[in-house]
C-alpha cells in the first residue's frame, strides 16, 4: 500500500529532504509531487510544499524485470519481460513479436549478456547470490538438451581414443550442464580449465593412454628420428662423404693437389713435395734463367726428376 505525506520547507529541496529524513527512505524510493514552489512576498513568504509517495518495495525478481523494461526501451527492442519464478532461482521470460534469433544472438551471446545484467540488478544488496535465468521461448531447454547430447558423444570419443577431449569455451551455466551430464559416467571425469571468458570443460577418460609421438607416415620415431639403415629420420638419410682420388702418374699438374712420389718408394717423402695448390702462373726467376718463358706466357712446370 502506498504511503503519501505532505512536507513543507523554505524551498522545494528543503521540503524533500525533511520528508526523506522523517520517512527513513532514499530519493529513489519515493515519487515527488510539488504542490507549492514557495514565494517571497513584501511582507513574509509562502513556504514550499511537496507530497512524497513511497513506492511499493519490489522483490529481487521484480526489480530485475523493471530494469529490463527500461533497457529494452532505450535499445528500441520490442520485448516484454515477465517474471515466471522467484523461489530457488529467478526465471524471467522474454516475449517478442520478432524471431527469437534477433534477441538470442550468435550462440546465445546476446541473451547471456542480458541475463548477466539482470542477475547483477537482482542481487544488488543481497548477502547470498541468487541465480537468475533469462529465457526466450524454449531456447534454454533446447540448448540444455543439445549440450547433454554433445557431452555424451564426446565422452564416447574420449574413451575410444584414450585421450582428453576439450570443448569450446562456455559460460558457467553451460559448463555446469556438461558436468552434470557426465557426473554418473563411470568411464570419464570432467574438469574446467582456462580463465574467463574462455574457460572450457575437458573430458578425461579413466584409461588415459600414454602420449606417443608419431611421424607423418604413422610410424613411431625418436626425438631425432632413426638415422640407422637409411631410415626416414628428422634430418634425412646420412650419406657417406665422397673420397677424393689423387691424379694418376704422368698427368699434367695444372690444377688441384699433387704429390711427388719416388720411383721405388711409397707414401709421402719429406722434402719431396713438388705439387701446388691452385693454378700455376709461372715464376719470373725461372723465366730469367732459362730465357724461354715470361710471366705473361705461363707454361706447365716440369718435374724435378
Amino acid at each position: 500500500m502506498e504511503s503519501q505525506q505532505v512536507f513543507s520547507g523554505k524551498t522545494v529541496e528543503e521540503a524533500v529532504e525533511a520528508g526523506l529524513k522523517e520517512l527513513g527512505v532514499t530519493r529513489e524510493e519515493v515519487d515527488v509531487e510539488v504542490l507549492e514552489e514557495g514565494k517571497k512576498r513584501l511582507f513574509g513568504s509562502v513556504p514550499a510544499q511537496v507530497k512524497l509517495t513511497v513506492k511499493p518495495k519490489l522483490t529481487d525478481g521484480e526489480r530485475a524485470v523493471a530494469f529490463l523494461e527500461g533497457l529494452f526501451e532505450r535499445l528500441a527492442i520490442e520485448a516484454v519481460p515477465t517474471l515466471r519464478e522467484e523461489d530457488e532461482k529467478i526465471v524471467i521470460d522474454l516475449a517478442t513479436a520478432e524471431p527469437n534469433k534477433g534477441l538470442i544472438g550468435r550462440r546465445g551471446e546476446l541473451i547471456d549478456a542480458i541475463q548477466t545484467l539482470a542477475g547483477a540488478v537482482a542481487n544488488t544488496g543481497r548477502r547470498d547470490y541468487k541465480r537468475v535465468v533469462v529465457d526466450c521461448g524454449s531456447y534454454r531447454e533446447d540448448r540444455e538438451e543439445t549440450l547433454r547430447h554433445v557431452a555424451e558423444k564426446l565422452a564416447q570419443k574420449a574413451v575410444r581414443l584414450g585421450k582428453k577431449v576439450r570443448l569450446e569455451p562456455m559460460n558457467p551455466y553451460e559448463r555446469r550442464i556438461i558436468h552434470s551430464a557426465l557426473v554418473d559416467n563411470p568411464d570419464v571425469t570432467t574438469k574446467s580449465e582456462g580463465k574467463e571468458p574462455v574457460r572450457y570443460v575437458v573430458i578425461i577418460p579413466n584409461r588415459l593412454k600414454p602420449y606417443e609421438r608419431r611421424d607423418r607416415g604413422g610410424k613411431d620415431r625418436g626425438r631425432y628420428g632413426d638415422r640407422k639403415g637409411g631410415g626416414n629420420g628428422k634430418y634425412g638419410e646420412k650419406k657417406p662423404y665422397p673420397k677424393r682420388e689423387l691424379p694418376a702418374e704422368g698427368t699434367p699438374q695444372t690444377s688441384g693437389t699433387s704429390f711427388n712420389r719416388g720411383g721405388s718408394g711409397s707414401g709421402y717423402k719429406k722434402g719431396g713435395f713438388s705439387g701446388f695448390f691452385g693454378t700455376y702462373l709461372g715464376n719470373s726467376r725461372d723465366a730469367e734463367t732459362s730465357g724461354e718463358t715470361s710471366p705473361e706466357t705461363p707454361e706447365t712446370p716440369e718435374s724435378d726428376e
